[in-house]
């Protein structure tokens, strides 16, 4: 997680921003439909005092009555408000849970996206910080135990980032059912003034560690931007020395930043195999007992090559250059048009050709079209002649022209924000995690 006070970091972080291409951002697209080949639904979660609050959760699941064991994935923090962060659903480390059998939560802490009650933290107290978010945790598994569908005494927390940290916290209570804790790049950064948050957080895996109860695996990677191996490893030693059941993992570099690997379509290559081992060690299933089938992706057409720039319709001198930085980005990807000039690109995370097209369709005023995915054109319209494309231009305000390397202009994570842009206004938008 990383926390920001005020809204003048976001300028003060240009060149850092334009390189985190793989962490979580402000979301400005729409909410994701909700996938039928997981019966994914939102439930409502009692939580904190007198149980007043509702954690928004969603809910994944094999088809049956149950009752399946549970896995509750815990999200991160986004900068600025929380209530402004989105629904997050981890889609790519569910489909892999259900279709070994599992149900799977993912609750919105209090304050944050659809949930109500008021977020809580202590500043530069890690350990509090952990303690605080661990109890809507806790709510979550108490909820799942009374739950006909849910196998009560199979459950292992996950958790990413922020998530990391307040499940470690979870840790130091005994939950009944509750076998195993997951810690996927945990931890909070608070660059504020006086803030030594890395000895902060050091000194509160060492808390947690002294009064674990519940046995845990963690996975570093080596080019995570927000706590890297050095960190990781004074976190875990501290955790250790301190009583702290727990076993490291320390991953290669993933792509542009280790932080938003479970998130990623590619996630699953680095996290399954020593996921898998630790659920076999705490007796949770790992037989694959369901097909999930993959999303549906559009068709593949004889349009034009990728690498084409000038076939791309309705795009101005400035949309082509944004199409040309678009090649350079990671898959997944999509890139998004419309007859209004405007367009969209959306990179790596969850569901990029529906975060591009949401996005670019909220900045123009007539509809847009998917133009690429991944590495190929979907696009099946006529092609525009230059002459044509010229004379669309023109009826255009073009505006300020925007930079396709402006501080955002990437994809992001858990689930990823689109950088966008059209010729009429900027709207790129993404932030770190």
């Amino acid at each position: 997680m990383f926390r920001v006070r005020t809204a003048a970091v976001r300028k003060t972080l240009t060149a850092f921003l334009a390189a985190l291409v793989m962490l979580p951002g402000v979301a400005i697209e729409q909410e994701l439909q909700l996938d039928y080949r997981m019966n994914e639904r939102v439930v409502q979660v009692p939580a904190g005092r007198d149980n007043r609050a509702m954690l928004e959760t969603t809910v994944f699941q094999p088809n049956g009555q149950g009752p399946f064991p549970l896995l509750i994935i815990n999200h991160g923090k986004d900068p600025g408000s929380p209530s402004a962060q989105p629904r997050d659903r981890f889609y790519y480390m569910a489909a892999a849970f259900v279709k070994r059998g599992y149900a799977v939560m993912v609750p919105m802490r209090q304050g944050f996206a659809n949930s109500t009650g008021r977020y809580r933290d202590r500043g530069c107290d890690m350990t509090t910080n952990g303690y605080l978010q661990a109890e809507d945790i806790r709510s979550a598994v108490e909820y799942a135990r009374t739950q006909p569908w849910i196998d009560s005494g199979h459950i292992v927390v996950a958790g990413q980032s922020y998530g990391g940290l307040a499940t470690m916290a979870l840790g130091t209570e005994q939950l009944a059912g509750v076998r195993g804790l997951i810690n996927f790049a945990g931890g909070l950064r608070d660059d504020s003034a006086g803030c030594g948050w890395r000895s902060s957080l050091v000194s509160a895996m060492a808390e947690y560690g002294a009064n674990n109860k519940i046995p845990s695996l963690w996975m570093y990677g080596e080019n995570d931007s927000l706590f890297g191996p050095d960190l990781a490893n004074r976190m875990h030693e501290a955790y250790a020395e301190a009583g702290g059941k727990g076993r490291l993992v320390e991953f290669p570099s993933f792509k542009r930043d280790a932080h938003g690997m479970l998130a990623s379509r590619d996630g699953e290559k680095i996290w399954l195999e020593d996921t898998i081992a630790f659920l076999k060690g705490v007796g949770m299933p790992t037989e694959v007992l369901y097909n999930v089938p993959p999303p549906p992706t559009p068709a593949r057409t004889n349009y034009a090559t990728l690498d084409d720039v000038e076939a791309v319709p309705f795009l101005s001198e400035n949309g082509r250059r944004a199409y040309a930085d678009y090649l350079t980005k990671m898959t997944p990807r999509a890139f998004a048009v419309s007859p209004s000039g405007a367009w969209t690109w959306a990179e790596e995370g969850e569901a990029p050709e529906a975060r591009a097209l949401a996005t670019c369709s909220a900045k123009s005023s007539q509809p847009c079209k998917l133009y690429s995915v991944d590495d190929y054109v979907v696009w099946n319209g006529e092609r525009i002649d230059a002459a044509e494309r010229a004379t669309m231009m023109a009826s255009a305000s073009t505006g300020a022209p925007a930079d396709p390397n402006a501080p955002g202009a990437v994809g992001s994570t858990v689930p990823a924000a689109p950088a966008s842009t059209s010729d009429t206004a900027a709207a790129v938008v993404a932030e770190s995690h």
